[in-house]
């Protein structure tokens, strides 16, 4: 499952993506990832969440987001939940690529019984109309 938190910049995205990772930790039966570009926000995570900076990783395209994120779960198989902050910086795409990418983690979801928590730079009216359905936060 993916659940998007959409919002142009400055609108508190961050803030509330770290809210629901905080709360779920505390009932969470299996494991949460919180991926970032850089560990601004290493001290608002609970210690049980696994923080990742994709600063430190050569992630250029979409594509290679995608391979990044089934290593990881390759690695891990009780993760419940990803939490992916800044998702278009993280995932190298543009507004115009954001259809394929999150159609693409909504099937590595479904296969591994994974939701994914998304924030997008975006209004929800800019996003495609196939995934509007899937914003669960407009600010």
């Amino acid at each position: 499952m993916v659940q998007l938190i959409a919002g142009q910049k400055g609108k508190g995205k961050t803030t509330e993506i770290l809210n629901k990772v905080n709360e779920e930790v505390k009932t969470a039966a299996g494991n949460i990832v919180f991926i970032d570009k850089n560990n601004k926000h290493m001290y608002e995570l609970n210690n049980k969440v696994r923080l990742i900076d994709m600063s430190g990783y050569p992630v250029t395209s979409s594509d290679e987001f995608i391979g990044f994120i089934s290593g990881i779960i390759s690695q891990d198989h009780d993760i419940q939940s990803m939490y992916l902050d800044r998702f278009m910086k993280c995932a190298c795409i543009e507004s115009d690529g954001i259809l394929s990418t999150i159609n693409k983690l909504d099937r590595i979801g479904k296969m591994f019984n994974i939701n994914f928590y998304i924030s997008v730079s975006l209004d929800k009216e800019e996003l495609p109309e196939e995934i509007q359905d899937k914003v669960m936060i407009a600010l």
